[in-house]
């Protein structure tokens, strides 16, 4: 096979990158409809979250300074003086030496600046006794600590995960414009290929699983398949069949054949498509070498080999990025693997699995995960995160710069 200037794994990254445009036409969608859509627009904050004081825990609402120097063994004594329901403006206030019991995610009441959880206090007959003393803002989400009026929430190119239709909502946003749901096509090329439903093969045939492997993959990314069926290793009418599918989809996957000639077929039915054709026309990669990457008139075009197995590697390798740059998707390199070094230590209960929520970063080669502190109630905390750090139930926490699992949130 005859090749180009074969390209390496991080020069066709960049080429995509270079040559890939978004495109242009975007919708409106309502958020229950909008999942894994790329936001095509900025999103700010018309208002605070949450737009009052709240607890994070069932308790009791008092000031951190009548807590001090409570112990079990010597405890301290506020009166109790009512109580906060939920979805109400308290109507009592939290003075010296007094406590309101307050649900989890219940209003402050004036004149409290902490909450003490029930496990670390005892109420007798009107009578609060607290077995510990807390700090100022303890189990406190204040007004506008999880997301400020004016700030920007998501930029554009976000991928609308659970997480952030949850922060959507949590700002009253119904509607969202995002960029519309990709489509493409996908062409088998080769004598040999048949119909994947074929229950017997005549000697030579190969049934097209590469179609389902294919296109189950592009259906997991939120987009739309196109099945043009198998094209015979017929120069014409592997282009007419090309041209047709082209014109109706945003993108066009072709998987060759296995003989030389229908490899040959496949890149020059690609330069007939359109302008400026062919930018990618062998990659230093094992499996996948005999890859095609090209642009005709705006649509990228993407020839697999015909190989299984290695159609569907170079396909979530390459593939999957041509289509996120394809869909407005802003693109951060992260890793595929699931491992990486921890930036801080972290203190876990043996018999008890954590998971702590974690942003992932490069330094010098090496991927870190640094944890992403904040309080558990706060939605941001999983805008913010690419995954999470799993620490077993078998370890007492794990040390800065250890190798740590992580479960990406892609």
């Amino acid at each position: 096979m005859r090749f180009f200037k074969v390209k390496t794994v991080e020069e066709t990254f960049a080429l995509i990158e270079e040559n890939i445009p978004a495109i242009e036409q975007t919708v409106v969608k309502e958020i229950g409809d909008a999942l894994h859509f790329i936001l095509a627009a900025p999103v700010a904050a018309k208002e605070n979250v949450p737009s009052f004081d709240r607890s994070t825990v069932d308790g009791y609402a008092v000031r951190a300074k009548d807590t001090y120097g409570s112990s079990e063994s010597m405890p301290g004594f506020l009166n109790v003086v009512g109580e906060v329901k939920m979805g109400e403006v308290p109507a009592v206030e939290a003075g010296h030496g007094t406590a309101v019991y307050v649900p989890t995610g219940g209003m402050m009441p004036k004149g409290s600046d902490s909450v003490i959880m029930i496990e670390h206090c005892e109420e007798l007959d009107g009578l609060l006794n607290t077995y510990k003393q807390i700090a100022p803002g303890e189990n406190v989400i204040s007004k506008g600590e999880d997301i400020k009026e004016g700030e920007t929430l998501l930029e554009a190119g976000t991928k609308l995960r659970p997480q952030e239709l949850g922060a959507l909502a949590s700002l009253g946003i119904a509607e969202v414009p995002v960029f519309r749901k990709l489509k493409v096509g996908y062409l088998s090329s080769g004598d040999e290929i048949v119909p994947y439903q074929t229950e017997t093969l005549q000697e030579g045939q190969i049934r097209d699983i590469n179609y389902l492997t294919i296109a189950g993959l592009a259906n997991e990314w939120n987009v739309e398949v196109m099945y043009g069926g198998i094209v015979r290793d017929d120069f014409e009418e592997f282009r007419q069949k090309a041209a047709e599918l082209y014109e109706q989809v945003d993108c066009l996957i072709l998987s060759g054949g296995s003989s030389v000639g229908a490899k040959d077929y496949t890149t020059d039915v690609i330069q007939s498509l359109g302008e400026p054709g062919v930018f990618v026309h062998g990659i230093s990669i094992k499996p996948g070498k005999p890859t095609i990457l090209a642009m005709a008139n705006g649509k990228p075009v993407i020839g697999l080999p015909g190989h299984p197995a290695s159609a569907m590697i170079i396909f979530k390798l390459f593939g999957e990025r041509i289509l996120r740059k394809l869909k407005g998707e802003k693109l951060e390199r992260k890793p595929e693997r699931i491992f990486a070094k921890i930036t801080k230590n972290i203190p876990s209960s043996m018999g008890r699995a954590d998971y702590i929520r974690v942003r992932l970063f490069e330094n010098e080669g090496e991927w870190w995960a640094e944890p992403i502190i904040g309080k558990s109630g706060l939605i941001t905390t999983l805008v913010k995160s690419d995954g999470m750090v799993e620490i077993s139930s078998e370890k007492e926490g794990v040390s800065q710069g250890e190798w740590v699992p992580v479960i990406p949130s892609r």
